[in-house]
């Protein structure tokens, strides 16, 4: 079960090191000229090109001259979000006309267990607290209205690019906010599917926020909802969202796993560990063994459930053990849905759906089928599945025994 850890975080003359890129742009978007000398740049001389690229998508929109957006008809929500393997409220096929949907995400910085076992642990930056970030549902045409808090007390510099966005680098552009601040940012969707969304200050940082767990996802729904080739509608009874997530966490010679006293003080090391672009942990919902045992799914046979996975920098190759992808949509809610996939694909930085009737009970393991990181890295999360067995699917004719020959 992941275990969150918050001692309180350190105020130090460090966070103005840490805080991320310089972003000109963003203090221009604002109008809080005065604010940017007191910005400070990033550790690295490499991130210039970075920074140089947001201060470029914010002035395009501080200089525009475009009209208001036409909210008239929309109907304005507020979706609570959940915290992960769960998803918000929400309509599978959207009644009435388009939606503002009113969301808040805080910025959260604190320390967590990353494996019991081996006493990993990491200074997540996350949305919310958890890792991943919430699931946000909405509907083709909608638009989604996040307000985006960095508390006072954060080390760093944050801001989000959501995939399922158009321009200003997915709202990364717009975003920035720094410790104190909080900022508001609509964005229409026009583009159903799954999509991730990250953190993306600029530069090293970019990796650096995404590989300490600042990532999640969107699903933007079709207005009539899921439907099969032939137009069939489909419907499911639960939603599993899984966000897998990889660590690059740093070593001592001995090769015991380093402790840090707050969040950023990692960042040098982590850079070195990122380089190796071998990660020290691929997991699911944020730690090793957190979507199993206490934290399993519980589920019933008949129940149909479309599993939403997430992975924002690597490609991965879920598969559910004993059961299949009767429906994948491993890019866009407008194509058809693959159909009866034994192991489907998620490309690095997406999200996709899978939707699977379960038949039998019992316990099915949903893992990364490069099995390797399933086994040894952790990326394995349980369904435990209540109901009648069905001999007709299986049937175990002969217990084991010796034999003779």
């Amino acid at each position: 079960m992941t275990k969150f850890i918050n001692p309180g975080l350190v105020k130090t003359s460090r966070r103005n090191v840490l805080r991320g890129s310089v972003l000109a742009g963003a203090a221009a978007m604002t109008g809080a000229a005065t604010m940017a000398a007191t910005r400070a740049p990033m550790p690295l001389k490499a991130d210039a090109t970075s920074a140089r690229l947001y201060k470029a998508a914010g002035k395009i929109e501080a200089e525009s001259n475009a009209k208001p957006a036409d909210l008239s008809g929309y109907t304005r929500v507020r979706q609570e979000l959940v915290a992960p393997p769960y998803a918000p409220a929400h309509e599978q096929v959207a009644t009435g006309g388009p939606k503002i949907i009113e969301i808040t995400m805080e910025t959260t910085e604190r320390l967590m267990v990353v494996d019991e076992d081996t006493g990993a642990e990491v200074w997540a930056l996350t949305y919310n607290g958890s890792v991943p970030g919430p699931l946000i549902i909405c509907h083709e045409g909608d638009m989604v209205e996040l307000t985006l808090r960095n508390p006072e007390d954060s080390m760093m510099e944050h801001n989000i690019d959501y995939h399922a966005s158009t321009g200003a680098l997915g709202g990364g552009g717009l975003t920035h906010v720094y410790p104190g601040e909080e900022t508001v940012l609509r964005w229409k969707a026009t583009k159903p599917g799954c999509f991730t969304y990250h953190c993306a200050p600029g530069g090293a940082m970019i990796p650096y926020h995404v590989t300490h767990g600042m990532n999640g996802a969107v699903m933007v729904l079709p207005r009539d909802g899921l439907k099969d080739k032939d137009g069939n509608p489909l419907r499911y009874d639960k939603i599993a969202y899984i966000g897998e997530q990889d660590y690059y966490l740093p070593k001592d010679d001995n090769g015991d796993y380093k402790t840090y006293e707050a969040a950023g003080d990692d960042y040098a090391d982590s850079l070195d560990a990122m380089r190796t672009l071998t990660p020290t942990h691929s997991v699911f919902n944020g730690a090793v063994g957190a979507l199993t045992g206490e934290g399993a799914l519980k589920f019933n046979v008949g129940e149909t459930v479309l599993m939403i996975h997430n992975q924002a920098n690597r490609d991965s190759r879920p598969h559910l053990i004993g059961g299949h992808g009767n429906f994948v949509w491993e890019t866009s809610f407008s194509d058809a849905p693959l159909t009866g996939l034994e192991t489907w694909f998620v490309r690095g930085g997406t999200a996709m759906a899978a939707m699977y009737t379960f038949e039998q009970p019992g316990v099915y393991a949903y893992v990364n089928h490069n099995l390797i990181e399933a086994a040894l890295l952790g990326a394995t999360a349980h369904f435990v599945v209540d109901g009648e067995w069905d001999n007709d699917l299986m049937e175990q004719v002969v217990a084991p025994r010796p034999f003779t020959t």
